[in-house]
């Protein structure tokens, strides 16, 4: 297989960044990581909270304004040029539209050879795993564990309730070594 881009979906604290950071160990070539957390942390102070930019609920609930939308279609396209250059790319993303999330990477993608990766967590893990960070509003692991998957189309899927990182890496790994 040729991909050049790896898109790793699933709720927040289900474990994709760990997953990430593994796969970068076992790939046999070197591969950068991106995640939907590092665009966020880009955007300008003021877009957190407005109606434009992102708001993240008390009960964790997120909703984006047009402000965002347009600064993530840049988002998308700048990762898809890193690939079509030469780069190989892996992105932690959270599919909060289901399948229209996935659509919108479709659509940026073009042909570019992509491997859809799902990463699965039963809520109550999820939620545990939340506490435990602490820097994420109460409620968002759960309510996300499983919508993000709804309606996605995935080439390889995981579940990190009972498996290690690095596990899933492997089953990533062979997936895309094929």
């Amino acid at each position: 297989m040729t991909a050049r881009l790896i898109i790793v979906n699933g709720g927040s604290s289900s474990g994709k960044t760990g997953i990430v950071r593994c796969l970068q160990a076992v790939l046999d070539e070197p591969w950068l990581a991106f995640s939907v957390d590092d665009f966020v942390d880009a955007l300008p102070a003021g877009m957190e909270g407005s109606a434009d930019g992102i708001v993240i609920g008390p009960d964790g609930e997120v909703t984006v304004g047009p402000g965002f939308r347009r600064l993530d279609a840049a988002w998308l396209a700048g990762i898809v040029a890193m690939c079509r250059a030469g780069g190989r790319v892996i992105v932690d993303d959270v599919f909060l539209g289901g399948p229209s999330s996935q659509q919108r990477w479709k659509d940026a993608i073009g042909d570019l050879e992509t491997v859809w990766a799902g990463v699965h967590c039963d809520p109550a893990v999820a939620a545990g795993r939340e506490i435990a960070r602490g820097d994420r509003a109460k409620g968002m692991a759960a309510q996300q564990a499983v919508v993000v998957h709804e309606g996605v189309k995935y080439d390889v899927e995981v579940d990190t309730s009972h498996t290690e990182s690095i596990d899933c890496a492997r089953t990533i790994a062979a997936y895309v070594m094929r």
